[in-house]
C-alpha cells in the first residue's frame, strides 16, 4: 500500500500513528521476539479511538467510569504498550517498553492483567478478550441500571483479529452479546486476511460481517487506514442499541517489506527492512525516540478525559453516603459486614436440623441467604439452572427489559459463560458465579485457567461431581476433573461433604479478592455430618478432624465430598471391631497446604495407616497418603481407576468398590 499517500492525506494523524509503529518495530527488534504486524496494521484505528472517543484519564487509570479497551488479539501487545506509554500512564515508562518480553518487565509477551495499568484483562489465548468483553458490557448494564447513567455510562471497545473470530468461543460470545443487545460493546475486526500459515482462505471462508449481522449486531465496513472513516464509524456505533462490529480492512505490517504476508504477523527484526519501513513513515528518529511535539500530542490525548473524570467525581460525591459506600465496597471486593453472621446463622440452623440434601441444593440454600445481602453477586448457568441450583428468587432475570436483573441464562455456552464471568469480575463491582456440570469444566477450562492466572475471584459452581451422576453415564461422570482443577495454580477447589461445609466454602469464595473458586457439588443427597455447631470456619483450614478415634488411633481415613459419609460409616464398622479410626474431611487441599506444619501434623500425624477415599482419580492423593509423615506400605486409595458407567448411582458406588465395607476392608488389610 502507498504509505506516502496516507501520510499526505492526514499528516498529523499519520505521525501520531507512526509513533505506535516505530515503538513496535523497536521493541520487537530489541527483544528479537514478538508480533510486529498487527500493531502496525491497527495503529490508525487505535489512534482515532484514543484521540477522539475513548473516555479515560491516564493519570487516573482506575477511574470506575472509564471506557474499557480490550486487545483481544493479545499477540499485538506492543499496540497497547505503545498507547499506554504515549498517553502518559506513569508505570509504562520507555524503559519498560525497551524491556519488552524481558524478565521483571511489565511489558509481557501478551498483555497480563495486574502487571500494568490500562491492561483490563489478560489476552493472548485468542477469543478470550472478545468473550471477556461481553461480561464487561453486561456488568456495565447492570451497574448503570442500579446507580444511574450519571454514575455508570461507558463503552467497552475491543480489537479482535481473524484468529479471535475463528476460535469457537467467539461464536458463544457474539451470539450472547447479540441476544442481550449490548449496545455499549464495540468490536473492531482487524480484517487483514493473514494468519501464521498464510491467507485466511487456507482455512476459512466465513463472511464475518454476515455472521455478526445474523447474531443481531450492527455492522459497519470501513478502510482501517482512513482516520475520517474510522471516526465516523465509531460515532455511528455509539448511537445504536445493538452491539457493533466495525470491520476494518487493514494491511498487516503496513509499510514494511513483509506487508500483507504471513511473515508480517511475527517478529520483524531485519535491520535494513526496519530502517526502510521507518523511512517510508517519515520517521527520522532513533530507536525508542519519540519527538517532543508528537509525545506532547499524545499526552494531551491522555489528559483529555481529566475534566470528565472530575465532573464524574462531583456527581459521585452527590450520591448518598450509603450508595457511595455500597459502590466502593463492591468495587474493592469487600464483603458486607453481615456476611459472617449470616453464614454462621445458616450453619447453626443446618447443624440443628440436619437435612439430607445434595450439596448442589446446599449451595442454593446458601445463595438464598447470601444474594439478598450481596447485591454485587451475578449468577447464571449454561442451560442447567434447575440442575445447578444457581438461581434464587431475589435475583431477577437479566434481560433487555430488566437490566437490574442479576441472573443470566447463558445458554449452552460453558466457555463463553466462564469468560463472560471473568469479564464481569474484571470490570469491577461484580462477584460473578455460574454453573454447569463438573465434567463440562472441560469446555470452560481455558477461561478458568485465566481466572487463576489473573488472580480474580470468579466462582465456578460445578455440580454432578462424580459417578453419583448415575444413569447419564461416563460422558457426564467426572473422574479426572478434581485432579485437573487442583493442578491449576492459584485457585481453590472445594468439594464439601454437607451443607455446613458448603456454606463455609461459599464464605471463603465470596471473601476472596484474588483467588477463583471451583465448587464441586453432588447430584445425590448427603447426610449432614457437621451436627455440632461451630462458629469457626473449619473449611478455611482445608482439612480437619471430623471424627476422632475412640480408642488407640490405628487408622486415618481421609475423604472429600460424598465419600466423607462413607468414611464415617467405615469408621463405625472399624470402631465396632476395636480399631480406633480418625476421619479427616479435606474439602480444600489448597487451603490445607498453606496451614503451618504444626497444624498439618496434628491432623495427619505419623503412625496410623492411611486410606484416602474419593470417587475420582488417585492423582494428587499421594501427597497426603505417603507424604506428610505417611508411608507407602501403610497407605491405600479407594476411588476410580478408569471411567464410570451408566447405572443408578448406588449401583455404581457398589460396583466400583467405593463403599463403607470396602473402605474398612482396605484399612484392615494395612494393619
Amino acid at each position: 500500500m502507498d504509505t506516502a499517500a496516507l501520510r499526505a492525506a492526514n499528516p498529523d494523524h499519520w505521525m501520531r500513528a507512526a509513533a505506535i509503529r516505530a515503538l513496535t518495530l523497536d521493541a520487537v527488534a530489541a527483544a528479537n521476539s514478538g508480533h510486529s504486524g498487527m500493531p502496525m496494521g491497527m495503529a490508525d484505528v487505535a489512534t482515532v479511538l484514543y484521540e477522539k472517543h475513548l473516555k479515560f484519564d491516564a493519570k487516573a487509570p482506575d477511574w470506575p467510569d472509564r471506557d474499557r479497551f480490550i486487545l483481544s488479539a493479545g499477540h499485538g501487545s506492543m499496540l497497547l504498550y505503545s498507547l499506554l506509554h504515549l498517553t502518559g500512564y506513569e508505570d509504562m515508562t520507555i524503559e519498560q517498553v525497551k524491556n519488552f518480553r524481558q524478565w521483571g518487565a511489565i511489558t509481557a509477551g501478551h498483555p497480563e492483567y495486574g502487571h500494568a495499568k490500562g491492561v483490563e484483562t489478560t489476552t493472548g489465548p485468542l477469543g478470550q478478550g472478545i468473550a471477556n468483553s461481553v461480561g464487561f458490557a453486561i456488568a456495565e448494564e447492570i451497574q448503570r441500571a442500579r446507580y444511574g447513567r450519571k454514575i455508570v455510562d461507558h463503552f467497552t471497545y475491543v480489537i479482535a483479529g481473524d484468529g479471535c473470530l475463528m476460535e469457537g468461543i467467539s461464536q458463544e460470545a457474539i451470539t450472547l452479546a447479540g441476544r442481550q443487545r449490548l449496545g455499549k460493546l464495540i468490536v473492531f475486526w482487524d480484517n487483514n486476511n493473514i494468519t501464521i500459515d498464510g491467507t485466511v482462505e487456507l482455512s476459512d471462508r466465513t463472511n464475518q460481517p454476515q455472521r455478526f449481522k445474523a447474531a443481531g449486531w450492527h455492522v459497519i465496513e470501513i478502510d482501517g487506514h482512513d482516520p475520517i472513516a474510522i471516526d465516523a464509524a465509531i460515532t455511528k456505533a455509539k448511537t445504536t442499541s445493538k452491539p457493533s462490529m466495525i470491520a476494518c480492512k487493514t494491511h498487516i505490517a503496513l509499510g514494511h517489506a513483509a506487508q500483507d504476508t504471513s511473515k508480517g504477523h511475527g517478529a520483524l527484526t531485519d535491520a535494513s527492512q526496519l530502517a526502510e519501513a521507518k523511512q517510508g513513515y517519515g520517521w527520522v528518529w532513533g530507536p525508542f525516540e519519540i519527538p517532543s511535539d508528537i509525545k506532547a500530542q499524545w499526552e494531551a490525548i491522555g489528559t483529555r478525559g481529566a475534566s470528565e473524570r472530575a465532573a464524574w467525581e462531583e456527581r459521585f460525591a452527590s450520591l448518598s453516603g450509603r450508595k457511595q459506600e455500597d459502590f466502593n465496597r463492591a468495587l474493592a471486593f469487600d464483603p458486607p459486614k453481615k456476611l459472617s453472621a449470616t453464614i454462621k446463622a445458616l450453619k447453626k440452623q443446618i447443624s440443628e436440623g440436619a437435612p439430607k440434601v445434595a450439596t448442589r441444593k446446599s449451595s442454593e440454600m446458601v445463595l438464598e441467604v447470601i444474594n439478598p445481602i450481596m447485591p454485587e453477586t451475578v449468577g447464571g448457568s449454561a442451560d442447567l439452572t434447575g440442575s445447578n441450583n444457581t438461581k434464587t428468587g431475589d435475583l431477577g432475570t437479566h434481560d433487555i427489559d430488566n437490566r437490574k436483573g442479576r441472573y443470566i441464562y447463558y445458554g449452552i455456552r460453558e466457555h463463553g459463560m466462564a469468560a463472560a464471568m471473568n469479564g464481569m469480575v474484571l470490570h469491577g463491582g461484580v462477584r460473578a458465579y455460574g454453573g454447569t456440570f463438573f465434567t463440562f469444566t472441560d469446555y470452560a477450562r481455558p477461561s478458568m485457567r485465566l481466572a487463576s492466572l489473573m488472580k480474580i475471584p470468579t466462582v465456578f459452581v460445578m455440580t454432578h461431581d462424580s459417578i453419583g451422576v448415575g444413569e447419564d453415564g461416563p460422558t457426564h461422570q467426572p473422574v479426572e476433573h478434581l485432579a485437573i482443577c487442583r493442578a491449576t495454580p492459584d485457585s481453590y477447589t472445594f468439594r464439601p461433604c454437607d451443607t455446613v461445609e458448603t456454606a463455609e466454602a461459599w464464605e471463603i469464595a465470596l471473601t476472596s479478592k484474588s483467588t477463583p473458586s471451583v465448587l464441586a457439588l453432588t447430584r445425590q443427597n448427603l447426610p449432614t455430618l457437621r451436627t455440632e455447631h461451630k462458629l469457626k470456619n473449619l473449611t478455611a483450614q482445608g482439612a480437619y478432624v471430623l471424627a476422632e478415634a475412640t480408642g488407640k488411633r490405628q487408622a486415618i481415613i481421609m475423604a472429600t465430598g460424598s465419600e466423607v459419609s462413607a468414611a464415617m460409616d467405615a469408621r463405625a464398622i472399624l470402631e465396632a471391631e476395636g480399631i480406633g479410626t480418625r476421619v479427616v474431611s479435606m474439602p480444600c487441599w489448597e487451603l490445607f497446604e498453606v496451614q503451618d506444619e504444626a497444624y498439618r501434623r496434628k491432623v495427619l500425624p505419623a503412625g496410623p495407616v492411611r486410606v484416602a477415599v474419593e470417587a475420582g482419580a488417585r492423582m494428587g492423593w499421594d501427597r497426603w497418603l505417603t507424604g506428610e509423615r505417611g508411608k507407602a506400605g501403610k497407605a491405600d486409595f479407594v476411588g476410580m481407576e478408569g471411567f464410570g458407567a451408566s447405572a443408578p448411582a448406588e449401583v455404581l458406588f457398589e460396583k466400583f468398590g467405593i463403599t463403607a465395607e470396602a473402605i474398612a476392608t482396605r484399612v484392615k488389610a494395612l494393619l
